[in-house]
């Protein structure tokens, strides 16, 4: 028997970027309940992701859909998590 993977949150973020801090504080429990990872990128140390957004960070994506910006909406967050239950 094998297992779906787990739902994974991808964030743009930065570091030294207190709106980032935030976000993943408010994001951190929410994926615990619903058992998805988080995968966090470092938007400077990746010039490919600095290009497309540029200052606009944090930014949560699942897969390729952006669900929020700057601050957690949590609706659509889960909006998209319980496509994995």
């Amino acid at each position: 028997m094998t297992s779906d993977p787990p739902a994974r949150l991808t964030v743009f973020s930065r570091a030294e970027c207190h709106l980032c801090d935030d976000l993943l504080d408010a994001l951190r429990p929410l994926c615990e309940a619903f058992g998805a990872e988080i995968e966090v990128i470092d938007v400077d140390a990746h010039p490919e992701y600095g290009a497309l957004h540029g200052e606009r960070v944090p930014v949560v994506c699942g897969g390729e859909t952006e669900l929020c910006q700057y601050f957690l909406d949590a609706a659509a967050v889960r909006a998209y998590l319980r496509n994995f239950r």
